[in-house]
Parts: structure tokens; C-alpha cells; sequence
């Protein structure tokens, strides 16, 4: 018996990646074939980024203040408050700038995604689009991938603006530093290895998010409590994938530039 639960199991994790690979590769394929839903590009575009400007300069501004303020702290024991821009840039583009911008786009439009796409699918509004020679993929799930990558890769931009200042504000306002120092250091130390490493992140976590999202909504069954289940499994496996996904990135991106 408990043989056959772990096959089981397995069948089923294995036909889910299956599907999954599917719909992300159909996804990706349709920005080469006709027709282009522009208008559902841009509406989505809208959603994802405008409406996620808040949060992600919030998230960014205390951040960076955090940074700073912790590592100023560290940094006094040795005499070296100097290079608190530094630790503050470094860890914004590099590692924090991505991650939680995407954390936070994921928890709010991962979620949002499943929950849409679920209540389609459970009231059978895709089905109808299909029985109309209307591509569900393309018509759905093509644009709020593309809006994501998009918007996501700027948002982390705006994150990782926001932080750094939010730690120059912390380091000025209340440590009392230098801010011409501040964004000296802060400026100086970056390297265009630095820099790729934070751009790179989020367009890949943004084909998480919206892949992972319309994957469980495009797959929901059970009605109402189906639609909260894949809400559900959606935010938890997008974040858990960005998190390990980081992990190789940094890791490959450390192999190829050394730092």
C-alpha cells in the first residue's frame, strides 16, 4: 500500500510538470503566431505594474532603510560606516531588489491569475472560448506573461532605486553619514556583473510567476473551493521557485563572473 501511494504520487507530480512545460511552451510560442492580443497585453500590463507601484516602493524604501541600518550597526565595530552604500547597493541589485519585488508582484498577481483563470475555467467560460475557435492560451495566458517579464524587470528597477535611497536616507537622517559619500561608495563599487545579475532575475521569475499562476488556474477543478486551493498552491509554489531558481542564478552568475 504505501508502495502505491508513493507511485501514485509520482505519476501525478510527473503529469502536472508535463502539463505545465506544455503550457508554458504553448505560452511562449504564441507571440509568433497571429492574432496578437495587444489590447489584452496592455490591460494587463496595467494591472501587473501599474497597480503593483505601491507595494514594491514601500517594500524597496524600508528595505534599504533596514539595510543600512543593520549594517551601519555591524559596520561600527570596525570603523567602517563608510561603505554603507556599498553593502546597500550590492544587496539591493544583486539579491534583495529581485527577490522581494517578485515576492511581493507574486503574492498579489500570482494569486490574482489563478483566481481569475480558476473561476473561468469552473464556471466554464473557457470552454465556451474554445467551442468559439477562440485559443485560450494565446487569449489568456500569452498576455499576462509577456505583461509580467515586462513590467516585472521594471518594477525590480524601481525597487532597487527606491532601496538605495531609503538606505541614504536612514544613513543621513538618522546615522548621521555623509550623503555624498553615501552615493559615492554606493556607485563606485558596482560592476556590470553586479548589475546584469540583478536584471536577469526578474525576467525569469516573472515567467514563474505568470506560468505558475495561469497553470493552476487553467487547471482548476472543484468549484468555488477549487478556485481558493489553486489560489493557494499558486502563491506557495511561485514563491518557492523564485527562492530556489535565485539560488542556481547566483550561482551560475558567481561560476561565469567570479562575483
Amino acid at each position: 500500500m504505501p508502495f502505491d501511494r508513493i507511485e501514485g504520487w509520482a505519476k501525478k507530480t510527473i503529469m502536472a510538470v508535463q502539463n505545465y512545460a506544455l503550457l508554458a511552451g504553448r505560452a511562449m510560442a504564441n507571440i509568433f503566431r497571429r492574432p496578437h492580443y495587444f489590447a489584452d497585453l496592455i490591460v494587463q500590463a496595467d494591472s501587473i505594474g501599474i497597480g503593483s507601484v505601491p507595494i514594491v516602493f514601500l517594500t524597496g524604501f524600508f528595505t534599504g532603510g533596514v539595510l543600512a541600518l543593520q549594517s551601519a550597526s555591524s559596520l561600527a565595530q570596525f570603523g567602517a560606516t563608510a561603505i554603507t552604500g556599498e553593502l546597500v547597493s550590492l544587496s539591493m541589485i544583486k539579491e534583495l531588489g529581485p527577490v522581494l519585488t517578485s515576492l511581493m508582484v507574486s503574492g498579489r498577481n500570482a494569486s490574482g491569475m489563478a483566481s481569475e483563470l480558476g473561476s473561468m475555467m469552473v464556471t466554464e467560460q473557457i470552454d465556451a472560448m474554445r467551442a468559439l475557435g477562440t485559443d485560450p492560451v494565446k487569449k489568456l495566458v500569452t498576455p499576462r506573461l509577456f505583461a509580467t517579464i515586462f513590467m516585472l524587470f521594471f518594477l525590480t528597477i524601481i525597487s532597487d532605486t527606491v532601496g538605495t535611497l531609503g538606505g541614504a536616507a536612514v544613513s543621513v537622517v538618522m546615522l548621521g553619514q555623509d550623503g555624498s559619500q553615501y552615493f559615492h561608495t554606493a556607485y563606485q563599487t558596482l560592476r556590470y556583473p553586479d548589475i546584469l545579475q540583478g536584471l536577469v532575475k526578474p525576467i525569469v521569475f516573472g515567467f514563474i510567476i505568470a506560468t505558475i499562476g495561469c497553470f493552476y488556474g487553467m487547471n482548476t477543478r472543484g468549484g468555488t473551493q477549487g478556485v481558493g486551493r489553486s489560489t493557494t498552491q499558486a502563491v506557495v509554489w511561485s514563491s518557492v521557485l523564485i527562492i530556489a531558481v535565485d539560488f542556481f542564478i547566483s550561482q551560475l552568475m558567481i561560476g561565469i563572473f567570479g562575483r
